[in-house]
């Protein structure tokens, strides 16, 4: 590649996690669906995501949205979700900080007041609502997935840890929950280390032990990620908080608690018999962010008892950049990605 190519991003975060969102630049994607649209990313063109997650562009805490055509005609946008483990098929954080962007890039015209409107992510449709003031997108509620608790309070024996007890929940991927004073963690900044090289022990023991299949997804792969839940206080007659930190890759815990985490840990209080729907559970990261769950209710599919839920949060703007695609910098890996960048040289 003789000369460099570009493509168009804006940097959001949404709880402290950074979502790069590429706004243009890229060709059209193959497929009739977006979920189709991720499997061509996934399998032909993975060269996006590593580059913009790894150096010198990017650290694998950041998270890729790549805004695509809906297929659908009830949705606004489409997005692609890329992160460091791969091409999950939904994400909380992703979704606010992508909504987000639509607006702000003027995708969908902002509003004054509350603007509803859907995306289209891989896992279908997702209902929308902006809180826009003066101007400024200030929150963003998106659906969370339909949740479920698939195992409450099994026990495995984690080498270097000891005997752990842990829930499963399914909320966009599947969740092992454990309790963090149970493992000597209080939640606090100092911690993230340890935390992380624990969660990773624990969640390698066991998909070692056993695998876990969704109900329609079939077997969407082993178990990836871990949430850490503090004690849960109740701040209101419909409210509740508690300190959070969600694991998702080998030494990486999110800086946000994550929507999906969030989604998870309101299955869970639903499976007790601790909250009711319009309760309202509000998960505090390390950072001191949040996300603020809302229990709305539940329906039934096969054996399970499904949680809905909707995860609310804002997404903030860090920057809009013109990211240079140059083959000839030892750095950069252009394998898989060349061929989906549109050809914006100046001498065409």
């Amino acid at each position: 590649m003789s000369r460099p190519l570009t493509f168009q991003m804006m940097d959001t975060h949404a709880g402290g996690d950074v979502s790069r969102i590429v706004l243009g630049g890229i060709t059209p994607l193959p497929g009739a669906t977006v979920r189709e649209q991720m499997h061509y990313l996934r399998d032909d063109a993975d060269g996006l995501r590593q580059l913009l997650l790894f150096e010198p562009y990017g650290i694998p805490e950041m998270s890729v949205d790549l805004i695509v055509p809906a297929t659908d005609p009830e949705a606004a946008a489409g997005y692609i979700i890329m992160e460091v483990m791969g091409y999950p098929i939904y994400s909380g954080s992703n979704t606010i900080c992508t909504a987000t962007a639509v607006l702000e890039a003027g995708i969908l015209p902002k509003r004054e007041g509350v603007q509803r409107f859907k995306l289209e992510a891989p896992a279908g449709l997702v209902s929308i609502e902006a809180r826009v003031e003066n101007g400024v997108v200030e929150a963003i509620t998106c659906e969370g997935l339909p949740s479920y608790i698939d195992t409450h309070r099994a026990s495995i024996h984690v080498p270097e840890v000891g005997d752990v007890t842990y829930s499963v929940a399914y909320s966009g991927g599947f969740y092992a929950l454990v309790e963090a004073a149970e493992l000597g963690f209080d939640l606090s900044r100092d911690e993230e280390r340890a935390l992380a090289d624990c969660a990773h022990k624990i969640v390698e023991a066991i998909q070692a032990e056993r695998g876990f299949s969704h109900y329609t997804l079939g077997d969407v792969g082993p178990l990836p990620f871990l949430h850490f839940m503090g004690p849960v206080e109740r701040v209101g007659d419909d409210f509740y908080r508690s300190r959070s930190a969600t694991y998702v890759h080998p030494g990486v815990i999110c800086r946000s608690t994550t929507g999906t985490g969030t989604s998870a840990r309101l299955a869970l209080m639903h499976h007790e018999g601790r909250i009711r729907p319009g309760d309202r559970l509000e998960t505090v990261s390390l950072r001191e962010t949040g996300f603020i769950g809302t229990f709305t209710g539940t329906h039934r599919e096969g054996e399970h008892q499904v949680v809905e839920n909707t995860i609310t949060g804002k997404g903030y703007v860090l920057g809009h950049t013109q990211v240079v695609v140059n083959g000839d910098d030892p750095l950069v890996a252009c394998a898989g990605l060349t061929h989906i960048l549109e050809d914006n040289r100046s001498d065409r």
